[in-house]
């Protein structure tokens, strides 16, 4: 049975170019996608999930286990992640756990002899218990790094510091110098890097005040509920958790007759696709959550499916700032 590692070796790329091409052709290259697509042809290359598992003794399927399917962050995420899996003869199991850990270990539990991997977003897991699943099944994380603890691991992760000293720049040199963050829930590994970051980035800048709002439930009624103690503060540029936590000021202040970018300057986090959406449409940083999760299937299944895939790999991708209408030049003082 033609495989996709028989597709890689006749187009000489590797395994992950060839589910890139797959499943977003328009990344790669016109030569790359005519080599690897030369060679599906002369091998009549057609995933095959069931072929496969019977095969290999697997079940041809993976996990995808996510916080909350309903912020478009995981959503993006899911959507990369099942293209992967689809190009490369596996099946895709999502799994939502409403932000509780105690859902999360319950579930994983239950799968891990149902899946022949996981790749766990976010996980809302402490440490010794996120140790204990990676060393039980073959994992990746995402957002989430146990470092030497569990060095075979292999995890896709945002370099957070590069994206919150974006934001504090962007918002610096727009003239604000009184900056609020309105921070995600303590749990949150991301939160505690992009905390640090704003921290180090505002210390570098003497004329700069940071006021801190933790603690956020991290969904539109969460900044909504923050809106108001945001305005009352008097800071004129804010980042927030998220791009849902950004909308839901957006809301809030909308009801305040508060004016953005006039009054307040607002940045998100994840750039996810409702960033376009707002009136005025939402200036935030993040990276490409469908290649993201792309990436995490292309570790999981070279882990699962190679003899040498124990190597220790992670991939830190540095985020981009995107600028739109929610952020302007400071033109009053609250």
């Amino acid at each position: 049975m033609v495989t996709v590692h028989d597709v890689a070796r006749l187009s000489g790329v590797s395994i992950a170019t060839v589910s890139r091409t797959l499943r977003e052709p328009q990344v790669v290259s016109a030569e790359t996608r005519e080599r690897v697509q030369a060679a599906i042809d002369a091998l009549g290359y057609r995933p095959n999930r069931a072929a496969r598992s019977l095969r290999r003794g697997r079940t041809g399927v993976v996990a995808l286990v996510v916080p909350d399917i309903e912020n478009p962050y995981f959503a993006a995420l899911t959507k990369g992640a099942q293209a992967a899996a689809r190009a490369q003869g596996y099946g895709l199991v999502v799994v939502d756990t409403a932000e509780q850990a105690d859902v999360e270990a319950e579930e994983l539990t239950a799968l891990r002899s149902q899946v022949d991997g996981v790749i766990l977003a976010s996980s809302r897991l402490e440490d010794d218990a996120l140790l204990a699943v990676v060393q039980a099944v073959p994992s990746v994380l995402i957002n989430r790094d146990l470092g030497e603890r569990a060095p075979l691991t292999p995890s896709v992760t945002i370099d957070e510091r590069a994206g919150v000293r974006a934001a504090v720049d962007h918002l610096r040199g727009l003239g604000h110098r009184r900056l609020l963050y309105v921070g995600g829930p303590e749990r949150s590994w991301s939160q505690g890097r992009r905390l640090a970051g704003i921290r180090e980035a505002v210390a570098e800048a003497e004329d700069t005040v940071l006021v801190e709002l933790n603690g956020t439930e991290p969904t539109s009624a969460g900044g909504r509920r923050a809106a108001a103690a945001v305005r009352e503060d008097g800071a004129t540029g804010v980042i927030a958790y998220n791009d849902v936590v950004a909308l839901g000021l957006l809301a809030g202040w909308a009801e305040l007759r508060v004016g953005v970018p006039g009054d307040i300057s607002v940045i998100g986090f994840d750039n996810t696709y409702v960033a376009e959406l707002s009136t005025p449409g939402l200036t935030s940083v993040g990276v490409d959550l469908r290649d993201m999760g792309g990436s995490a299937v292309d570790l999981l299944l070279a882990r699962v499916d190679r003899a040498d895939a124990h190597a220790d790999v992670r991939r830190l991708i540095v985020p981009t700032l995107v600028h739109r209408g929610s952020t302007g030049a400071r033109t009053t003082a609250i």
